[in-house]
């Protein structure tokens, strides 16, 4: 399995130039608000297209500008979760669950959903609505939701942001469960240093749209590539202490 990507994007006051690949482990990419993480993401996921780049997945070319190639979101096989979660208001658990089975036939939609329910621990809520729920519950669903089709690969897009320190730490050693359960490439969005060691198989550098260093995080806190990356971790690591 792998993912790699290498896109330009031109803004009116920023521009982003990052190329990296990964294979079956979970990268972060970190850095400071600004950096080009999320629009990354967006990108990776179809929601916003380069102006040159190649996007691919296990071998699959999803975006090349040269070729002409731009699939839709539908067709790229990720799952995401996002920083809001996104969980549809009106709808109980599992008819949130079961948005995310689109393109599925009837009996395969309920079958996984009634998985996805188990295997996250949503046993009992399937009626509930999201204001019903706890904040760690609400993460779980919109996880069954981003997993039931079975992506290739999953997107996070800062998902732990908003929650207090006992919760973030639960759904940390709950995306670890995730990721043995589902060995597929992952990508999180943070700039939160702890959570970015915590997790990271490979840790991303950003700063300012470009990527400065990649490796593991042992690799970035013991040999920064450059004086901004080691002011990146510097400053980060004092913010904790």
């Amino acid at each position: 399995m792998s993912l790699s990507f290498k896109g330009k994007k031109v803004l009116r006051n920023f521009t982003l130039d990052v190329e990296w690949s990964i294979r079956n482990e979970l990268a972060v990419l970190f850095g400071y608000s600004g950096a080009g993480k999320s629009m990354t993401l967006q990108m990776l996921a179809g929601l916003m297209a380069p102006d040159e780049g190649l996007i691919q997945l296990n071998g699959r070319v999803l975006f090349d500008n040269q070729a002409g190639i731009d699939l839709s979101p539908q067709k790229r096989s990720f799952g995401y979760v996002f920083q809001n979660l996104a969980l549809f208001p009106h709808m109980t658990v599992k008819d949130n669950i079961l948005y995310g089975a689109h393109g599925l036939g009837r009996d395969d939609r309920k079958q996984r959903a009634e998985e996805m329910i188990e295997q996250f621990m949503l046993s009992g809520l399937e009626r509930k609505f999201p204001h019903e729920i706890s904040g760690g519950q609400k993460q779980r669903v919109a996880f069954a939701r981003a997993l039931i089709r079975r992506p290739a690969a999953l997107l996070l897009g800062e998902p732990f942001s908003a929650c207090d320190n006992p919760l973030r730490i639960e759904l940390q050693n709950f995306l670890q469960q995730v990721r043995r359960d589902f060995p597929i490439p992952v990508v999180l969005v943070t700039h939160d240093l702890t959570e970015a060691l915590t997790l990271a198989d490979k840790l991303i550098i950003c700063v300012n749209g470009k990527v400065l260093q990649a490796g593991t995080p042992a690799e970035i806190l013991n040999a920064p590539a450059c004086p901004d990356v080691e002011l990146l971790v510097n400053s980060s690591t004092m913010s904790l202490s």
